[in-house]
């Protein structure tokens, strides 16, 4: 067996009536959800398994709501048998799935941050709003030199927000300025341009406001070592002093999520399969793009758990 990798999903992948399943089949997986509700003094778990979508989208809610289910859907696995993973990654929002995954931080802490993460983003969105598109099949050099045009003659930022997988990024920036930059690139080749249902310019400098409450947020919370490789979104290497894990968490914010690099990263040391925890499956679908010859598959794939248990006798 290759090596085996979580991969922890961000934001966009919340749904109604996430986690409702493992809520019910699962006593770790409620022991989550209900330690969750015990941590924020407020149903969230209602919230994930009947909305309304709205709220749920809401960033201040999402955000937690994405961490919740991920862990319960790990811990739900744990407990059936599954194998320690031999890396852990999550994009974006779900890196800190994936530093509670890895031992960094306790799951109260993790609600706690990304909590006040949700409303730093929304706060800096007001003060500086933003927009984002995915950019479809245009070469990330091409795209970055139309972003740097723009943004020299617009005097507006925008910026590659999130290299998702070759033929799939993300800018993010300005309003104006985004939108010429959206131009552009088709002009220069892109497949599809696809505007993002978002007020928030993430992972960009427009969201230095928010790193700056973080750092604030960060001084009393514990992070320890990872017991697994921890893989980061900013600089797609492993992570392991504390202090810095604490500044990567600041510096996601408005750096770029090289999410990419990362996977590459965990291909040539040795990682092999994938396994996304948490809800949807889009993760598994930017490996596969990302790494052809990768196996990759979600736990919310009917046959996903046992696909993961098969795996533990090999381990």
């Amino acid at each position: 067996m290759g090596g085996l990798v979580y991969l922890f999903p961000g934001q966009g992948s919340q749904k109604v009536g996430m986690g409702r399943d493992l809520f019910a089949q699962s006593l770790e997986a409620r022991a989550v959800f209900e330690q969750a509700d015990r941590t924020l003094g407020t149903a969230l778990s209602k919230l994930c398994f009947e909305g309304p979508a709205d709220e749920l989208t809401d960033t201040v809610n999402a955000q937690p709501a994405i961490l919740v289910t991920s862990i319960a859907m790990l811990r739900m696995a744990q407990a059936a048998g599954a194998p320690q993973a031999d890396w852990v990654a999550g994009h974006s929002l779900g890196h800190f799935s994936a530093l509670v995954a890895a031992g960094s931080l306790e799951l109260p802490s993790a609600l706690h941050l990304v909590r006040e993460r949700g409303r730093a983003m929304n706060l800096a969105g007001q003060q500086r709003p933003g927009r984002m598109a995915a950019i479809i099949k245009l070469d990330a050099g091409q795209l970055d030199a139309v972003c740097r045009r723009v943004s020299a003659e617009t005097g507006q930022y925008v910026g590659i927000a999130n290299d998702n997988a070759p033929d799939q990024i993300v800018i993010a920036g300005e309003t104006d300025a985004l939108e010429k930059a959206c131009q552009l690139a088709k002009d220069a080749g892109a497949k599809r341009v696809v505007p993002l249902a978002v007020s928030v310019a993430s992972h960009s400098p427009l969201l230095a406001g928010a790193a700056e409450t973080m750092k604030e947020v960060l001084r009393d919370i514990e992070v320890r070592r990872p017991a697994v490789p921890l893989i980061s979104n900013v600089t797609a290497q492993p992570l392991d002093d504390p202090q810095e894990i604490k500044a990567d968490i600041i510096q996601q914010l408005t750096s770029p999520v090289k999410w990419t690099a990362s996977i590459e990263t965990i291909v040539r040391q040795g990682g092999a399969t994938f396994v996304e925890v948490g809800p949807g499956s889009v993760l598994t679908g930017l490996v596969k793009r990302i790494v052809p010859s990768a196996e990759a598959w979600s736990l919310e794939d009917p046959d996903g758990l046992s696909k993961l248990l098969a795996l533990a006798g090999s381990k």
